[in-house]
């Protein structure tokens, strides 16, 4: 496996206080190890309230990336990030000419929610399109102090 996902630097990075990055392989039993793995960093972070919701994004933004967005023998990247107002979870895969859009689902679709969730749930969130592949992010606004 090759990691097709090599860390990208912003203009303007923005600044946080806590940073996390794991890569993937492209399989579906990824998607629960990314997603525990982004609720066991809400909770070590100091946000238990925000963990469900992360884990929530993290999963749904990756079954995205490993349906949509992933290459054989190529990994998906998951990076988690915390600031002083917000909770970001970023995913990175390779294919930049599939980016995600929200399509009408009807009751008895079996797929197709997983941006309408992500727009439920998240503050904000974007697509970001790089030289190779794009990163999807979404942000929960962390309210108030962190728990003890």
């Amino acid at each position: 496996m090759t990691d097709s996902c090599p860390p990208h630097h912003l203009k303007s990075p923005k600044p946080y206080d806590r940073h996390d990055a794991v890569s993937y392989p492209p399989f579906p039993r990824s998607i629960p190890l990314a997603r525990s793995h982004v609720a066991q960093l809400a909770v070590d972070w100091g946000h238990p309230h925000a963990a469900s919701d992360a884990a929530l994004l993290a999963s749904e933004l990756c079954t995205n990336a490993l349906l949509h967005g992933c290459l054989r023998d190529r990994l998906f990247r998951v990076e988690t990030s915390l600031t002083g107002t917000a909770l970001r979870v970023a995913v990175t895969d390779p294919r930049s000419e599939r980016l995600p859009y929200s399509r009408p689902s009807t009751a008895d679709d079996q797929f197709g929610r997983g941006l309408l969730i992500v727009h439920t749930l998240a503050d904000r969130w974007s697509v970001e399109t790089l030289t190779v592949g794009k990163t999807v992010w979404a942000e929960l606004d962390l309210r108030g102090v962190p728990d003890a």
